[in-house]
């Protein structure tokens, strides 16, 4: 599994959103597998998203697109985004979390 994180500047997160959601068959169809977006604590229009994929032929494949340029700028995407490919390293083992 390939995680890709984009981070973006919007002109509104709102709009980014409602334009985002729009989106969402046509990035399942792209080879998007799970996806989830945050917002900075102190600018809510400086967005990290990410997306996973089966490999990174397909994130690559998707950031390159027509479609998902298209999609960036009707939802008022400002500037070049930061883009960056990942593979998992590590993951805390279960019991962690019910420790609390």
């Amino acid at each position: 599994m390939v995680r890709l994180f984009v981070r973006i500047n919007v002109a509104d997160y709102e709009t980014w959103r409602k334009v985002y959601d729009q989106f969402y068959g046509e990035r399942g169809a792209m080879g998007v597998m799970g996806a989830a977006a945050f917002q900075l604590v102190d600018d809510p229009n400086d967005v990290t998203v990410w997306h996973d994929f089966e490999t990174a032929e397909v994130a690559r494949a998707f950031v390159s697109s027509d479609a998902l340029r298209n999609v960036m700028q009707r939802a008022g995407v400002a500037g070049e985004p930061q883009i960056w490919f990942t593979t998992e390293s590590w993951r805390p083992a279960p019991s962690f979390a019910s420790s609390l």
